[in-house]
């Protein structure tokens, strides 16, 4: 995880205030807007700051020290995961949980491993967001049964890991360059969002084709697009 910053000398706890504060990392206005009203009706959390991008998250984290954030896997400029890890880093006792409309079994282990509390779909019922959120509110990890048995099965193997779509086979950083591909981002566009150049987005493109067993650029657009919609396997 690397040392932490002189910023992680704040502390996220309780400290007597009446309401918990929320911390909101999205890039769709309308699922911010959902989240706040399903936040402020409760009598103990409060929404504290919004943020579309992860440069703004960055500040924002540090500027007004919440309680909790709440980050999207799927962000326009840089991802969720990039940005789990930065704030793992520098803050080591905030607790992170993932909101994502992505496959569960492929994401969630891989953020719980870049320093995630907890992850949980954006299907999920308004009462199970908020039994997440106090969960990792409380310091605890929370993960829908699915994953949960998932992990308990794999841990019973040894920690053996067998991959079960192709999509599992790919390493995070080729998972991030799909992501974008399939939300319709060119590869310079990829590149300036992950801060990459777009020579190295390019040999992650071969890469994924490669592993996913697609020919040409159209069939991976093609891939990226129905994955992203959760029409692809894995």
């Amino acid at each position: 995880m690397g040392m932490a910053t002189q910023h992680s000398t704040h502390r996220y706890i309780n400290t007597g205030r009446d309401r918990r504060r929320v911390m909101l990392v999205d890039d769709h206005p309308i699922v911010r807007q959902g989240l706040r009203r399903l936040i402020e009706a409760e009598p103990d959390l409060e929404v504290c700051g919004e943020a579309e991008t992860a440069r703004d998250a960055k500040s924002m984290i540090r500027d007004i020290e919440p309680d909790v954030v709440i980050v999207d896997v799927s962000l326009a400029q840089g991802d969720g995961l990039e940005l789990v890890k930065d704030a793992r880093a520098h803050y080591p006792n905030l607790p992170l949980l993932v909101l994502s409309m992505h496959d569960e079994v492929i994401y969630a282990e891989r953020m719980l491993s870049a320093g995630a509390n907890g992850y949980i779909m954006k299907q999920a019922a308004s009462d199970q967001f908020l039994v997440a959120l106090r969960r990792v509110l409380e310091g605890g990890i929370y993960v829908s049964e699915t994953v949960g048995n998932s992990m308990i099965e794999k841990f019973a193997a040894g920690g053996a890991y067998t991959a079960t779509s192709p999509v599992d086979g790919l390493s995070n950083r080729e998972l991030q360059v799909l992501h974008m591909i399939g939300k319709g981002l060119s590869t310079r566009q990829t590149a300036e969002a992950l801060n990459l150049s777009v020579k190295t987005v390019e040999s992650h493109r071969q890469r994924i084709k490669r592993k996913l067993s697609l020919h040409t650029s159209a069939q991976l657009m093609q891939y990226a697009v129905n994955w992203y919609a959760g029409r692809a396997p894995g």
